[in-house]
């Protein structure tokens, strides 16, 4: 699978569904977004289970303000809707598949439950 384009218009739904959601927060003058996105695009092509979506942070701003987003490129990792992973910086081709094995591996009832008890105190 390849990369979809996020937008205000669907990246709630995008990352809301069940399963493995990457967003990469790019934008084209970003000399390390450039370099990340070829490993990005690669990693979609051998996990067609995840959505893999980017975020043009000059096209959205206003996505990429309600993200708090303060550098580029930054990486998001969703499952079943819940943001598991957030990180600035370009990652390399093997630290990206420790990410998602470790994002596979996840227990998302321990998950939740480390969340609300977060919540709580």
């Amino acid at each position: 699978m390849s990369t979809v384009a996020l937008t205000e218009e669907n990246f709630e739904q995008t990352i809301t569904g069940s399963g493995i959601t990457l967003v990469d927060w790019w934008a084209a003058w970003c000399g390390p977004c450039r370099a990340f996105g070829p490993v990005f695009e690669a990693a979609s092509e051998s996990h067609a289970d995840i959505t893999f979506g980017k975020i043009d942070t000059e096209d959205q701003q206003g996505l990429a303000a309600a993200a708090k987003i303060t550098s580029i490129p930054t990486l998001m990792a969703f499952r079943d809707g819940v943001l598991v992973f957030s990180q600035a910086g370009a990652l390399p081709a093997a630290s990206l598949e420790k990410l998602i094995e470790a994002v596979r591996g996840l227990n998302m009832d321990d998950v939740r439950s480390e969340i609300a008890a977060s919540q709580r105190s």
